[in-house]
């Protein structure tokens, strides 16, 4: 559709060319606009085990191809693993940047590290983790997280992973006015157990559950227990400005926390060098049970938003670009 301009300061003979799909996503009537949506997800729970999303480490790094396999299972399931990586440093850091830059935080930039207790964060003991997101403490949330244990000479250090979006929809089923506490009342975190480091977000503080405010559907999982701030009475505020009890406001975390913890939701793995797995920071918890003895892990962070921009380039076609 060609459209001459209308504007007497511009050129009379300068012609606009707009593509019918494109005005049809843009359309101002609602019933005539295509708008953009993402693929549907496929949540899961403990059953996953039995058909892990996997892709081999050569057909990622042979080309787009295998690449879009892998980019396309971290959108449906918001975890993907990747076998027969070579076990070091190197060879996992060129594989995450195969998706995009990484990521560079107060933890540094690609890292490789045991429990030495480098950093004032209980990722660096070998103490038991709850299934947590990192980085609340983020405006902006990392978007991916890459993990791969290159070496394991001990016991114990299963990993666990939770779908945030399926344990959210299940407190959506059994309990909407705890979903809807969560999604409205703001949390407050921080970090601040390394020397020069007092992280926190702007805004103060964000629900664990964020939803998108034209559709209401979930898009953000933000919770990390080990990363509250105090409650004060600001934070304990509903989306309408009122103050939320804060027996309530436990009621609901309680219930949440209990969906996360039931074994019905949980997967565990023992990861082996050579076996990648990375996760939608955004949707699926991590966690990992106590262990000892010598254990090393290499990873990365990646934004969400470049993360997001190759699933749009790779995966979506022409859809990934119709309402850009």
């Amino acid at each position: 559709m060609a459209i001459p301009s209308r504007f007497p300061v511009l050129d009379d003979k300068h012609t606009s060319v707009f593509n019918l799909e494109w005005l049809r996503t843009h359309a101002y009537r609602p019933a005539e606009s295509n708008v953009f949506e993402d693929r549907k997800k496929s949540l899961w729970g403990c059953n996953l085990k039995k058909n892990l999303p996997c892709v081999d480490y050569k057909s990622v790094m042979a080309g787009d191809d295998g690449l879009r396999d892998w980019l396309n299972l971290i959108d449906e399931y918001g975890i993907a693993f990747v076998k027969n990586v070579p076990a070091n440093a190197e060879a996992t850091e060129t594989l995450g940047r195969r998706i995009s830059f990484i990521r560079e935080t107060h933890y540094g930039t690609f890292w490789d590290f045991t429990a030495n207790n480098a950093h004032a964060d209980t990722a660096y003991t070998g103490l038991a983790l709850q299934a947590h997101t990192d980085t609340t403490y983020f405006t902006d949330p990392v978007g991916l997280q890459l993990f791969h244990i290159t070496e394991f000479t001990g016991k114990g250090g299963m990993s666990l992973y939770v779908d945030g979006f399926n344990a959210a929809n299940r407190l959506h089923e059994i309990a909407p006015e705890h979903y809807n506490l969560l999604s409205t009342v703001r949390v407050p975190t921080h970090s601040a157990g390394d020397p020069s480091t007092v992280i926190a977000p702007t805004p103060r503080a964000f629900p664990i559950l964020n939803l998108d405010p034209v559709s209401g559907k979930l898009f953000q999982v933000r919770f990390n227990n080990d990363d509250r701030s105090v409650l004060g009475g600001r934070a304990l505020l509903d989306k309408n400005g009122s103050t939320v009890d804060v027996a309530q406001f436990y009621d609901a975390l309680r219930t949440w926390v209990g969906i996360l913890r039931d074994p019905e939701f949980e997967l565990w793995i023992q990861l082996t060098p050579g076996l990648v797995v990375i996760v939608d920071n955004w949707r699926v918890l991590h966690g990992r049970s106590e262990f000892t003895g010598h254990r090393r892990v290499c990873g990365s962070y990646h934004g969400y938003d470049d993360y997001r921009s190759r699933v749009r380039d790779l995966c979506y076609g022409k859809a990934g670009r119709a309402d850009i």
